[in-house]
Formats: C-alpha cells, structure tokens, sequence
C-alpha cells in the first residue's frame, strides 16, 4: 500500500505502462532522484499522463513530506 516504508531514491527509474514490452519510446518517462537533497522513492504509472509519485519523509523530520526533488526525462512533445 501507499504506507509501505520506502528506502531509497529511484535511480533513472524508466516507467512503462503495464503489459508493454520493448525498448522504452519517447514519452516513457525516466524519473530520478538518486543525487543530494533528492526524494522520489517510487513512481507508479496510472496513465499516459498520469503518474502516482511517492516521496520519501524528511531524514530529520520523517514525520512530514513538504518538499520534492527529482527530474523527469524523456518527455514527448505536448505530453
């Protein structure tokens, strides 16, 4: 569930959409977060635009998730 602990930061993390395979095409985003200060601890595809992003608590407070940092690439146009 949404609850679940989450460890680590994801690293260039490419999200395809499920039952796809192949290569990744442009517009499968890589999201990542694996560089100081960064956050993102999941990201679950929902739709072509619509991602479920999960961010880690703070590490010295880990009661509250009020700020983000990560990147997103492999954008397509108008996506």
């Amino acid at each position: 569930g949404s609850d679940d602990i989450i460890a680590g930061n994801v690293s260039k993390h490419i999200v395809l959409p499920a039952g796809y395979s192949g290569q990744p095409k442009k517009g499968h985003l890589i999201f990542d977060a694996c560089f100081e200060s960064g956050n993102l601890g999941r990201v679950d595809h929902v739709t072509e635009f619509e991602y479920d992003l999960f961010i880690r608590p703070d590490t010295c407070n880990p009661r509250f998730r009020v700020w983000f940092n990560f990147t997103v690439e492999n954008v397509k146009e108008s996506q």
